[in-house]
Parts: structure tokens; sequence; C-alpha cells
């Protein structure tokens, strides 16, 4: 089980709330969330309730101005997710084009690069998770903004508000 406690300002001050499950909406335990701790677990946190917006990863830690190392600016945390604990395999088949057409190619390890890896100047614009988590980045080499993928199919990604990923890492705790 996971653990993570939010503050409502930076360096651990103010009100906080303990959290040991998903939350959409955080407003009704804080005004604002500024910084945090991770005891057990790992995390996506939002900048918006109900898990949309921009998200960043967390793991066992302290973050005690994440905004200023994350370029949030004047946003907060909204909503958090707590991403479960996986033991199984990893595999992820991912698409060139939408809706599971063009070039496939299965994958069960980290990419820091589907154009250096599989020629792909386009990125990915689909893909079926059938094991792990995974966290795909919208530039090579794990920079830019990332997403949370579980298992599942994701025929488009025009609903994550990017039309294709260019790396992926595996969640791993």
């Amino acid at each position: 089980m996971g653990k993570v406690i939010f503050y409502e300002d930076r360096n651990f001050m103010g009100r906080s709330y303990e959290c040991s499950s998903d939350c959409s909406d955080m407003s009704s335990y804080l005004s604002r969330c500024h910084s945090c701790k991770v005891g057990r677990g790992c995390w996506m946190v939002y900048d918006r309730p109900n898990f949309m917006g921009n998200q960043f990863f967390i793991r066992r830690g302290e973050y005690p101005d994440y905004m200023s190392a994350w370029g949030w600016g004047n946003n907060c945390i909204r909503s958090c997710r707590m991403i479960p604990m996986y033991r199984g395999a990893y595999r992820m088949k991912i698409y060139e084009r939408e809706n599971f057409l063009g070039q496939m190619m299965e994958i069960s390890d980290d990419c820091d690069s589907i154009m250096d890896r599989y020629r792909w100047s386009g990125g990915c614009h689909s893909c079926h998770v059938t094991g792990g988590h995974w966290l795909m980045y919208e530039q090579p080499h794990y920079r830019g903004r990332m997403w949370y993928f579980r298992p599942g199919e994701y025929r488009s990604f025009r609903d994550f508000g990017n039309t294709n990923f260019m790396s992926m890492r595996r969640i791993m705790a």
C-alpha cells in the first residue's frame, strides 16, 4: 500500500493531507498543495482535478518545492493516482499510426528514442499495454511532458493533448 503526505506550502509547511489511495480532487482537504513526502509506493500527481492536466511521477522521497523543479509555474497538485506494484512481464505493442495501424513493434524494456530504435520519425501514435505500467514522453531521452499508461488499449493519443510519443520507460518500484 502506498502513502503520501501533501502540504499546502513549500518545504512541508502549512496544513497537510495524508493519502493512501487515489484522490480525484484535493480541494476538500487542502486549498493548495506545493510540496509532498512519499513514504511508500509510486504515484502520479496532476495539476488539475480528476487526473487531468500536467502530470508527474513521484516515488519514495521528499519534494519540498516541486514546482520549480518540474516547471509548473503557478500550478499546484490537485489530484493523485497510486500506481500499483507490478511483478510480471512488461509488454507493450506500439504502433506508428492511430487505431493500431501502420508498423507495430512489441517492446518489453525502456526505449529512450523511438526514432533511433525503430526509425519512426513521427513517434508512436497508439499502443496496447498488455503488461506493466509505463511512462511515455513527448520527446526522446525521457524529456518533456510525461503520461502514465496502465494496461489497456489506447487507440489515439489525442485525448492526452499529444499526437505522438518519442520515448517510454517502465515504472518499477
